[in-house]
C-alpha cells in the first residue's frame, strides 16, 4: 500500500489535472486509514465538481457529525441542497453554519462567504425567481437550479445534469490560479503551489482567475457554467444505488413523488437511484403484497429516465444554454474544445459522462459501445465496467452486469459502489445469500450507510428474512431520520414478524414524512385489513383517493376489502374503476369475476375468467390465478345451470367429478383436467335454464323475517381475533344455515319422537332398541358429466342406518354437516369447499389441511395466537412417547436422555435440533366409539424452510382408515346427541334438563373438528350446526364467541371431548337462553326454494 505521503502528492496532482474522480479513489484510501475530517471535506469538495450533490450531503454530514463546528462542511452542505432545488434546506444550512461562525473565532472569509450565501438566498426565496445567483469568494461553482416550492419538492425535486457542451468552458490548467490563502479550498496543507502557497482547488469554468478577475466574471455572466464533470469516475452512474445525485429517478425523498404515486402497485424506493435492483425481486408482502414487480419496475423507468435527468448531451449546442455568455466567453468556449480534447482525462471523463448521459435517456446500446470504447483503451477501467454494468442491468442482462461489476471490484476491490450494485443485481436473480454478502461487504467501506442498511433491509424482507430486515431498517432511519422507503418497508417487516403496534407507527411514520406518499397509504390499508380493521382500512383508501382519484391500486384494495366484507356489488363497482385505469391487472379481472359469480351474474363472470385466461403470463402468482379462473368459470357454468332447480339438487360433491374438484383445490394446471373429464356445456345452454328470474329477487314478508332473522344469528359466528374480517355475506349464509339445520333436524326428532311413543316397547332381534330417524332425500342427485358412484363412500354400523319398515335411507351426522357444507359453497363459490373423501385417488394418499402458524419467520396473522399452546402441546407428546415420525413417516425414536432437551426447549430451532431433521407427531384424541382407543387427531408439523425458518404447522390428513375411525365417532356422538334430546327430555324448557343435550352436542363438535373432513370451510361449518343443534333443542346462543378464542383450535388442542367441552362452557353456556320463537321462522326450504333464490338472498342487502 502507498504511503500516505506519496498519496498526498499523487492527489495533489490529480487535483491540479482536475481528475476528480481519481481524486475520490485516493481520498477513499487515505480515509480508509485516517478517517480525517479534513479528507472527509475534500472529498466533498470532490464529489461537488461532479455534481454528486447525494454523495457531498453525505460526507458533510459525516464531518459535521465530528465537527459541528466546520463551517467549510456547512457552506458545501447547502450549495449541494441548492443545486438538488431544496432552497428551504439551503437556507436552514446556511443559517446553522453562520451562527456557528458568529460564536467562534472563524475565518473571516468563511464567515462572509456565509452571510453572502444567506443573502442570496433569502433574496431568491422572496423574489421568486426562476434562477438565483449564489457567488462564492472561495469561487466554487455556481449551480443552475429552478426554483420549487414545498409541494414542487413531492413532485419535481432532481437535479439536473449539466450540458456536457459546457465541459468545453473548463480550463485544464489549474496550476496558474493565484489565489489568496483563504479563497479556496485546502486539499491538505503542507501541498504548495511555486509560489509557497497553499494549492487551492478551482472549479469555477471560464479562464484561470485570481479573486480580482473572479469578481470581474460575475459582470460577464451571472450565474457560472455547471460544467463540471457529468460522470462520478469511482461511484460510475448513479444509477442503480440510492445515494446517487445526478443520476436519480427517485432523487432524494422528496423527489419524483408524483410520478411515483401515479405507478399502481409498485412500492418505489424512493431513495434509490435509476434503478432499484431490490424491487426487482418478487414477494408476497400483502400480502398485501404483490405480483412480480420485475417487469412493471423495468417498464416504468425509460419514460422516468428522459422526465427527470433533463440531460443535455449535445457537445456544442449553445442555444440550449440557460446562462447567457458573451461572444467573448462563447469563443473562449470554443477554444476550449481544442484543450480539452488533448487532455486524456478530461477526454475520458467526457466519454464516460456522455455514456452515463445515454443511460439516463434510457439509451442502453449506445451507452455500452461508449463504454466499450473506454474499456478498449483501459480494460480494468473500474468506473467504465459500473456504467456498463449499470447499462446491462437495465436491459436486463443480469449476467453481464453481474460479470461487469466483478471485474470493477477485481480492478478495485475498494470499490464500495461496485460491491452494492453487485448486491442489487444478484438479489434480482434471486441470489439472496449472494446479494446480502456483497452488500455487507458494501458496508465494510461505509459502517454508517443509510443507503446501504436500506439496500440490504429491503433485499433481506424480500426474501423473508424479516428479522434481518428490521434490524437494518430499523438502523437505516436512526441514521436518516426521513427515509419514507425504509420505514414503510420497515413496518411490512414488522407486521410479517407480528410486532403489529410498532409495524403501524412505522407506517404512519412513512406518511406523516409526506401525506401524498400513496404507496405508504396503500400498504396501511392492506395492514388494516389484514387485522380485520376495515373501517381503518376503508379511511385510509379514502385518503388515497382524495391524494389521486386515478390510483387504480386504490380501487382494487378497497374492491378486496368489500369482498372480504360480503359487499360483492359495491366491490364491483370499485373493481371496475380500477380496470378502466389499468385493464390487464389480473387480480382486479379475477376477483371481480368471482364477485360477478357470487351474486349469479354469471355471464359477465365467465367474461371475466375468460379475460384473465387470456392475459399473457410473467409471474407464477398470474399463473395460480389463470388456473383458478379455469376452474371457477366451470363452476360458474354448473350453478348456472342449476340456477332454477331446488336448492337441494345443487351438489357440488355429487355432480362434480373428483379429479377436477381435487386439481381445484390443489391449484394444478388444468391440462389433465381439460382431456380427462367432462367439461360443463357453454354459458348460452346453461343461460336457457340459468338465468335469475325476477321473483328470486322479489320482496315477501316472509323473505324478509327470514333473512332478519338470519343476519342476527349468523352474527354470532364471527371470531373476534386479528385477521378475521366482518363479513355480512359469510354472516347471512351462516344464519341461514342454523335455521334450516334447527328446522330439518328439530322435524326428524319429532319423527323420532312420535316413533318413540308408539314403539318403545320394539326391539330388534338383539333386544335392542333403534332409534329411528326422519328420512330425507339423498344429497347425491348427479348431474351433467359427474361420476355418482358411490365407490369412494366409506361407512360402518353406525353411519346411514336403515328403516326397516320402508327401507329407506335415515338422516345420518353427514346429511346434517352437508347442509351447511352446501351453504359455504353457494355463499363463496370461488372457495374450494368439498368433501376429502369425494376426491379422486388422492384420498387414498392422505389428502388434508394445512394451516402454518409459524412460516418461515413470518407469523401468521390468523393463528399465530395458537403457537404457544401448539408448541407446549408438542413437547408434551414427545415426551411422553419419546418418538415421532418423519416425513416418510418411519418412526425417529428419541432416547430418554434427550427428555430434559424437550422440556427446556424454547422454540422451533430447539425441537428441531433435539430430533434433527422434519418431523411430525400427532394430538391424541380420546375414543368414545372404541373403548380406551386414542385416534390419531391432528398432525403438528415442524419442517426447516430452505430461507430459513421453520414451517410449524397443523396438519390433518383423510386417509381412508381414519375416515372410517372418524365416520364411527361421528356416528356414535351423533346417536348420543339424539337419545338426550328424544325421549323424556323432548321438548323440554328447562335448562338444567337440557344439560346432557349440550353436553353432547359439544361432544360431536370435538370429533368434527378433530376429523376435519372438508378441504377448508372446516371451522365455520362445525360451529353452524353447532348453534343449529342447540336452536333445534330451544337454546339460542344471544353473545359472541370470545376476543381471541378460535373453537376449532380448542378442540385440536384438548385431548379429550370433555376437556374440550369445559373449555367452552365458561363462555357458552351462560350466553344460552331458551327460546322456542324461531320455531316461528319462516321455513327456509320452501321459502328460499330454488338455487337462485338462494343466490339472491345472499346477495342482496338492505341497506
Amino acid at each position: 500500500m502507498p504511503s500516505a505521503i506519496s498519496e498526498r502528492v499523487e492527489l495533489a496532482k490529480l487535483c491540479s489535472c482536475r481528475d476528480w474522480s481519481k481524486a475520490i479513489r485516493v481520498l477513499d484510501s487515505l480515509l480508509v486509514q485516517s478517517g480525517a475530517i479534513q479528507d472527509i471535506c475534500n472529498r466533498a469538495f470532490c464529489y461537488s465538481q461532479l455534481e454528486l450533490h447525494k454523495h457531498v450531503i453525505k460526507d458533510c454530514d459525516r464531518a459535521l457529525q465530528l465537527d459541528p463546528t466546520l463551517l467549510q462542511a456547512y457552506i458545501l452542505k447547502g450549495r449541494a441542497f441548492s443545486s438538488l432545488g431544496r432552497k428551504d434546506d439551503a437556507l436552514l444550512v446556511w443559517e446553522q453554519g453562520f451562527e456557528h461562525a458568529l460564536h467562534q473565532s472563524a475565518d473571516l472569509k468563511q464567515l462572509l462567504e456565509l452571510e453572502e450565501l444567506l443573502k442570496f438566498a433569502k433574496q431568491d426565496r422572496s423574489a421568486g425567481c426562476e434562477t438565483h445567483v449564489v457567488e462564492s469568494r472561495l469561487s466554487m461553482y455556481v449551480a443552475e437550479s429552478r426554483p420549487h416550492s414545498k409541494s414542487d419538492e413531492t413532485s419535481k425535486h432532481q437535479n439536473k445534469l449539466s450540458d456536457i457542451s459546457n465541459l468545453c468552458s473548463e480550463s485544464r490548467n489549474v496550476l496558474g490560479i493565484h489565489s489568496k490563502s483563504g479563497d479556496n479550498f485546502e486539499i491538505h496543507k503542507g501541498i504548495s503551489d511555486e509560489g509557497g502557497r497553499s494549492l487551492k482547488l478551482v472549479p469555477e469554468s471560464g479562464c484561470h482567475t485570481n479573486e480580482k478577475s473572479s469578481e470581474t466574471s460575475k459582470n460577464t455572466s451571472k450565474e457560472s457554467d455547471k460544467s463540471e464533470l457529468c460522470s462520478e469516475l469511482r461511484d460510475a452512474p448513479e444509477i442503480c444505488c440510492k445515494s446517487g445525485d445526478s443520476f436519480d429517478i427517485d432523487n432524494g425523498r422528496s423527489e419524483k413523488k408524483a410520478e411515483r404515486n401515479q405507478k399502481p402497485g409498485i412500492l418505489v424506493n424512493e431513495t434509490h437511484d435509476i434503478l432499484d435492483l431490490p424491487n426487482l425481486v418478487s414477494g408476497s408482502c400483502s400480502g398485501v403484497n404483490n405480483a412480480s414487480e420485475l417487469s412493471s419496475r423495468l417498464s416504468m423507468i425509460p419514460g422516468n429516465l428522459g422526465d427527470t435527468s433533463e440531460i443535455l448531451s449535445k457537445s456544442s449546442n449553445k442555444a440550449n444554454m440557460h446562462n447567457e455568455v458573451t461572444d467573448e466567453a462563447k469563443r473562449n468556449k470554443k477554444l476550449c474544445v481544442t484543450r480539452i480534447s488533448k487532455t486524456k482525462s478530461i477526454s475520458v471523463d467526457f466519454r464516460l459522462s456522455r455514456g452515463i448521459a445515454q443511460v439516463n435517456e434510457g439509451k442502453y446500446a449506445i451507452a455500452i459501445s461508449i463504454f466499450n470504447q473506454i474499456l478498449k483503451e483501459d480494460p480494468t477501467y473500474p468506473e467504465a465496467l459500473i456504467g456498463r454494468g449499470t447499462a446491462h442491468a437495465f436491459k436486463r442482462e443480469l449476467g453481464s452486469a453481474i460479470a461487469d461489476f466483478s471485474k470493477a471490484i477485481e480492478s478495485n476491490p475498494a470499490a464500495g459502489e461496485a460491491w452494492k450494485r453487485r448486491g442489487q443485481a444478484r438479489a434480482a436473480l434471486g441470489e439472496s445469500a449472494e446479494a446480502i454478502n456483497d452488500l455487507t461487504k458494501a458496508l465494510e467501506f461505509e459502517p454508517n450507510s443509510a443507503d446501504i442498511l436500506h439496500e440490504r433491509g429491503i433485499v433481506s424482507y424480500k426474501f423473508k428474512d424479516f428479522d434481518a430486515a428490521v434490524e437494518d431498517l430499523s438502523a437505516c432511519v436512526k441514521l436518516d431520520m426521513d427515509n419514507m422507503s425504509a420505514y414503510t418497508y420497515l413496518g411490512l417487516a414488522l407486521s410479517s414478524i407480528g410486532e403489529y403496534k410498532r409495524a403501524e407507527e412505522a407506517h404512519l411514520k412513512a406518511i406523516q414524512l409526506d401525506r401524498n406518499f400513496l404507496e405508504a397509504w396503500a400498504h396501511l390499508t392492506q395492514f388494516y385489513q389484514d387485522l380485520a380493521n376495515s373501517t381503518k382500512a376503508l379511511d385510509c383508501i379514502n385518503q388515497v383517493l382524495q391524494i389521486d382519484s386515478r390510483f387504480a391500486k386504490a380501487y382494487h384494495l378497497r374492491g378486496l376489502l368489500l369482498h372480504g366484507m360480503g359487499e360483492h356489488r359495491k366491490a364491483i363497482k370499485d373493481l371496475s374503476i380500477g380496470l378502466s385505469i389499468e385493464n390487464a391487472n389480473i387480480e382486479s379481472l379475477y376477483l371481480r369475476a368471482s364477485c360477478y359469480h357470487a351474486i349469479g351474474e354469471y355471464g359477465e363472470a365467465v367474461k371475466d375468467y375468460d379475460a384473465t385466461l387470456d392475459l399473457e403470463l410473467d409471474s407464477m402468482e398470474k399463473f395460480v390465478l389463470q388456473c383458478l379462473a379455469f376452474y371457477q368459470k366451470e363452476i360458474a357454468l354448473y350453478t348456472a345451470s342449476k340456477i332454477n332447480s331446488e336448492f337441494c339438487w345443487f351438489d357440488i360433491d355429487g355432480d362434480i367429478d373428483p379429479l377436477f374438484k381435487e386439481y381445484w383445490c390443489k391449484r394444478l394446471h388444468p391440462k389433465n383436467v381439460c382431456e380427462k373429464v367432462y367439461r360443463q356445456p357453454p354459458l348460452r345452454d346453461s343461460l336457457k335454464r340459468g338465468k335469475l328470474r325476477k321473483q328470486d329477487f322479489a320482496t315477501t314478508k316472509q323473505k324478509i323475517a327470514l333473512l332478519l332473522a338470519a343476519d342476527s344469528i349468523g352474527q354470532k359466528i364471527q371470531y373476534d381475533c386479528n385477521g378475521f374480517l366482518s363479513n355480512r355475506r359469510q354472516h347471512r349464509m351462516a344464519g341461514l344455515a342454523i335455521i334450516e339445520i334447527a328446522q330439518k333436524v328439530a322435524k326428524a326428532w319429532r319423527s323420532v319422537q312420535n316413533e318413540w311413543k308408539h314403539s318403545n316397547k320394539s326391539t330388534s332381534k338383539y333386544g335392542k332398541r333403534v332409534r329411528r330417524r326422519i328420512n330425507i332425500p339423498s344429497q347425491n342427485r348427479g348431474g351433467a358429466g359427474c361420476s355418482t358412484s358411490s365407490s369412494s363412500e366409506t361407512t360402518t354400523s353406525y353411519g346411514v342406518l336403515e328403516d326397516r319398515s320402508s327401507g329407506r335411507s335415515m338422516m345420518s351426522w353427514k346429511d346434517v354437516y352437508s347442509m351447511a357444507v352446501k351453504w359455504r359453497q353457494i355463499s363463496e363459490p370461488c372457495d374450494p369447499v368439498v368433501w376429502i373423501n369425494k376426491l379422486s385417488e388422492e384420498f387414498n394418499s392422505g389428502f388434508g389441511s394445512h394451516t402454518p402458524m409459524i412460516l418461515g419467520q413470518a407469523k401468521v396473522m390468523r393463528y399465530y395466537q395458537n403457537y404457544e399452546r401448539t408448541f407446549d402441546v408438542a413437547k408434551t407428546i414427545m415426551k411422553d412417547k419419546l418418538f415421532v415420525h418423519n416425513k416418510s413417516d418411519n418412526i425417529i425414536d428419541l432416547p430418554k436422555d434427550k427428555i430434559q432437551a424437550i422440556i427446556d426447549a424454547k422454540n422451533c430451532s430447539d425441537l428441531y435440533n433435539i430430533v434433527g431433521e422434519d418431523f411430525w407427531l400427532a394430538t391424541r384424541c380420546s375414543s368414545t366409539a372404541f373403548e380406551e382407543k386414542q385416534l390419531e387427531g391432528t398432525r403438528i408439523t415442524l419442517v426447516k424452510m430452505a430461507e430459513g425458518g421453520f414451517d410449524f404447522a397443523i396438519r390433518t390428513p383423510c386417509m381412508p382408515s381414519r375416515w372410517n375411525e372418524f365416520d364411527a365417532e361421528m356416528a356414535m356422538a351423533w346417536e348420543a346427541v339424539c337419545n338426550a334430546y328424544c325421549g323424556e327430555t323432548y321438548g323440554s324448557t328447562d335448562f338444567d334438563v337440557l344439560e346432557n343435550v349440550r353436553d353432547a352436542i359439544l361432544r360431536m363438535t370435538y370429533y368434527w373438528y378433530n376429523f376435519m373432513p372438508m378441504s377448508r370451510g372446516s371451522a365455520v361449518v362445525g360451529f353452524s350446526v353447532l348453534l343449529g343443534l342447540l336452536l333445534a333443542a330451544n337454546m339460542e346462543f344471544t353473545g359472541k364467541i370470545p376476543k381471541g378464542i378460535q373453537v376449532d383450535w380448542e378442540a385440536i388442542l384438548n385431548f379429550n371431548p370433555n376437556s374440550f367441552a369445559e373449555s367452552i362452557k365458561s363462555w357458552l353456556y351462560p350466553s344460552l337462553k331458551i327460546m322456542t320463537s324461531w320455531k316461528d321462522y319462516p321455513d327456509v326450504a320452501s321459502t328460499l326454494a330454488t338455487t337462485g333464490s338462494v343466490v339472491a338472498a345472499l346477495s342482496s342487502y338492505d341497506d
